[in-house]
């Protein structure tokens, strides 16, 4: 189709969506002069609290089937099941497990990682002999990889330990004809593990150097890593990425070799790279980091991660794709280019999604929420009275006092809650990517607090009618596609007072500030004493 008719057809698209409205919500894309052009606007269908989600009813998905910041994806099939996880740098709790049936729908299950152990990159979730293993590479001080295991997939996790590799990231394991145990590791190296799976036994081998691409495509860096491992058909098959996580659109990709053994030599795939951003007008940018699996009836798919056009602030989002081995047994895949594929066939739907909104009535956190940065949070947050409880710390605001917040998806939505705080407390709601880059509202005694590129600005006159103490009010956080307007009101009997300072946050994000992490809504609470949150709701808008 030409550039001209795909245009008319997203106009068409786009008029037909606002005269014949649906439950339906448009996705955000524009043809305007100046802006890059996107495939045909596409509508997600919406779930839990108006929240994007891929099934389109009709036996086809658009991605991302697990929308936000969801990278580095790793999966288990394990019988009818599929078990996933995926990086989770600072947060805590991290390494959330989630839970499927056919690939396109995914309920939460549990943490298996409660303590900070530095920034948990790109794990690798496995099973052998009836036990599952984590192995999560950290960077913290210093480096390593680390192994968690369990005998239920819920757990309990066992204590993460040490296996003493400071110089490699993104480990898999993998089992040879032999029964011994390895973990292949960035760079194309491997090192072979005990038979517990808990320690390495020898030293690091160096066994395959990566397919180079040509020295004029735009990269962000050579960087191979995220091996994984596949035997199918006789052969070993390694995918990798390289090019870089981020950096220019078209840098990620995924690349393929084989080899008769684990030990070599490795041929490389004659149709590398099989998965690549090849433009900036595609849909989804900075492709990699895949994984294969088989679906419910046999069929293989590849998971693997990008970035939304126009939305970095999200983060690497999951998506899916068919895969297919040739007659030669060379495997392929099929690129998304922002339309609908049809869904794998088999399985069963499970919930999908999780409630971002809360009221605060279970004895503990939900699984959404997690401290953003710093160590040794838990304990100042409790769940009591149907309010969150979160002890004050730190002097200035979230950079110094780390927030509790959650991941995301949606281009635009707003939340709001109720806010009462002891006296010496500042507390408030900010978008949160890092404690050097943030932007939102706080509140204390005196006045409301202007956050604004990760620095505490200034004060601004809090609304009329407000009790001074202890103080109690209500905040709301709306984000538009990148247009941040926060409001505040003493209680729901009084019209929202709109804050005076919008702000455009759509650089912020790992281009600008580093960290490979999203933007997320968070909650803060400096000074000293404790602030309490109540009734907070989230909502999508479209």
């Amino acid at each position: 189709m030409s550039v001209g008719r795909r245009r008319l057809l997203a106009r068409f698209t786009r008029w037909a969506l606002l005269a014949a409205p649906s439950a339906w919500a448009a996705a955000d894309c524009s043809d305007a002069p100046g802006q890059p052009y996107l495939p045909p606007c596409r509508p997600w269908p919406r779930g839990i609290e108006h929240q994007r989600q891929a099934d389109l009813g009709d036996g086809r998905y658009l991605n991302p089937v697990l929308a936000g910041d969801r990278p580095d994806p790793s999966v288990l099939k394990d019988g009818g099941d599929y078990y996933l996880t995926h990086s989770s740098f600072d947060a805590v709790p991290g390494l959330l497990i989630w839970h499927s049936r056919d690939l396109i729908h995914w309920q939460p299950r549990v943490h298996a990682l409660h303590e900070a152990v530095g920034s948990v990159w790109a794990p690798d979730l496995c099973r052998h002999r009836g036990r599952y293993y984590l192995y999560l590479p950290v960077k913290a001080s210093p480096n390593d990889i680390l192994v968690t295991w369990a005998d239920r997939i819920d757990g309990p996790w066992s204590p993460p330990q040490s296996l003493g590799l400071p110089r490699h990231i993104d480990p898999t394991h993998v089992v040879g004809e032999d029964g011994q145990r390895w973990l292949y590791l960035s760079g194309g190296d491997r090192v072979r593990l005990s038979a517990d799976g808990l320690r390495t036994v020898g030293p690091v081998e160096h066994v395959y150097d990566a397919w180079r691409y040509p020295d004029d495509w735009d990269v962000e860096s050579f960087s191979p890593e995220g091996p994984k491992m596949l035997r199918h058909g006789g052969w070993w098959h390694m995918l990798l990425a390289v090019g870089g996580t981020a950096g220019p659109p078209t840098g990620h990709m995924v690349i393929a070799a084989r080899s008769r053994s684990l030990d070599g030599p490795w041929e490389q795939a004659p149709h590398n790279p099989l998965m690549r951003t090849r433009s900036p007008r595609e849909r989804w940018w900075s492709r990699g980091h895949g994984s294969l699996v088989q679906g419910p009836a046999g069929d293989w798919w590849m998971l693997y991660h990008g970035y939304e056009n126009g939305f970095h602030t999200l983060g690497r989002q999951m998506l899916l794709a068919p895969a297919r081995f040739s007659a030669d047994g060379w495997f392929h895949v099929d690129a998304d280019d922002g339309e609908p594929l049809p869904k794998p066939t088999g399985g069963s739907a499970v919930p999908h999604g999780l409630a971002l909104s809360d009221d605060f009535a279970g004895p503990t956190l939900r699984a959404h929420w997690q401290f953003l940065s710093g160590s040794g949070q838990a304990p100042r947050a409790r769940v009591a009275d149907g309010q969150l409880h979160l002890r004050a710390t730190g002097r200035t605001g979230p950079g110094d006092s780390p927030p509790l917040g959650f991941i995301q998806g949606d281009p635009a939505f707003e939340i709001e809650f109720d806010l009462a705080m002891d006296d010496g407390v500042q507390a408030g709601v900010v978008m949160f990517y890092s404690p050097r880059l943030y932007a939102g509202m706080g509140a204390n005694a005196q006045s409301l607090q202007l956050h604004r590129y990760g620095q505490d600005l200034r004060a601004v006159p809090k609304p009329a009618g407000l009790k001074a103490s202890p103080l109690r009010m209500q905040l709301k956080l709306r984000c538009v596609r990148h247009v941040l307007t926060l409001f505040s009101r003493a209680d729901a009997s009084q019209p929202w007072a709109k804050f005076p300072v919008q702000m455009d946050v759509s650089g912020y994000h790992h281009n600008t500030a580093g960290g490979f992490a999203s933007l997320r809504p968070a909650l803060y609470a400096c000074g000293t004493g404790e602030a309490r949150f109540a009734h907070l709701r989230y909502r999508a808008l479209t």
